[in-house]
């Protein structure tokens, strides 16, 4: 998955919420790409090529062992990975694994263009408003 990089060379590679001195470790510009989830943007051309879609749940990165494994459990690794999803438009960082988990377990049971379109909307009211971004 693409993304512009917002954080120095060597910053590891955890969860928002584990991120020790985030603010040190997030560059400049990068604090205005991801205020704005303008880092996401490049996402698109993994749409254009196939292997994301607009919707579906975030990539889980690879030390989330637990959440890929109940993703697979519950059916749930079996759909594209989006640039948005149920569960960013419902708390994004301040929500617990088990949360996103319920909330993509929803998605996959109520999965339709119409849901993916609000899902849309709301991202867009999420982005704009900066809403549930730790940083």
């Amino acid at each position: 998955m693409y993304k512009f990089r917002t954080m120095f060379l060597n910053t590891e590679i955890v969860e928002k919420a584990k991120l020790q001195n985030q603010k040190i470790k997030i560059t400049r510009f990068g604090k205005i790409l991801r205020k704005y989830s303008l880092d996401e943007l490049p996402q698109l051309i993994c749409v254009f090529i196939g292997s994301m879609s607009l919707v579906g749940p975030r990539p889980a990165l690879l030390d989330q062992v637990e959440l890929i494994n109940k993703r697979t459990k519950f059916g749930i690794s079996s759909l594209k990975p989006g640039i948005t999803g149920h569960a960013q438009v419902n708390g994004r960082d301040l929500i617990s694994d088990d949360k996103k988990l319920e909330l993509e377990i929803e998605y996959l049971k109520k999965k339709n263009l119409f849901f993916d379109l609000m899902i849309i909307l709301r991202t867009i009211k999420v982005v704009i408003n900066n809403k549930d971004i730790l940083h």
